[in-house]
């Protein structure tokens, strides 16, 4: 039971990489942005998604298996630092600006987003 208590409590200490990532196509110019808490986690698994036809954004899924793999890029854009303060654990509201911030980023280079 020890031992269980300790998984747990080094769970609990993990600080897995948080910030925003991009998925682009290089055939049209659109993009995909999304921020998490678990940028690794989350990376992999819209590229599993989309590898296994089941990413929730239809359309860029549609153009994933249209034009295939070879022609998306995913990249990190920024990571979020974890406060000083270790009893703070919330970070919606950062990651939602940090969002925001991006997109407006984004749309300045005449990048295009999949359903806005």
């Amino acid at each position: 039971m020890d031992r269980k208590k300790e998984l747990k409590e080094w769970y609990k200490q993990m600080k897995p990489d948080m910030g925003i990532f991009i998925i682009r196509c290089k055939e049209n110019n659109k993009c995909y942005i999304q921020a998490t808490h678990d940028l690794k986690g989350v990376m992999n698994g819209a590229k599993m998604k989309l590898g296994a036809n089941m990413h929730p954004c239809r359309e860029l899924q549609k153009e994933w298996n249209q034009f295939g793999e070879g022609n998306f890029t995913i990249e990190i854009l920024e990571k979020l630092e974890y406060d000083k303060d270790d009893s703070k654990t919330d970070y919606k509201d950062e990651l939602a600006l940090m969002h925001m911030i991006w997109e407006e980023k984004l749309q300045k280079e005449a990048l295009e987003f999949y359903n806005k």
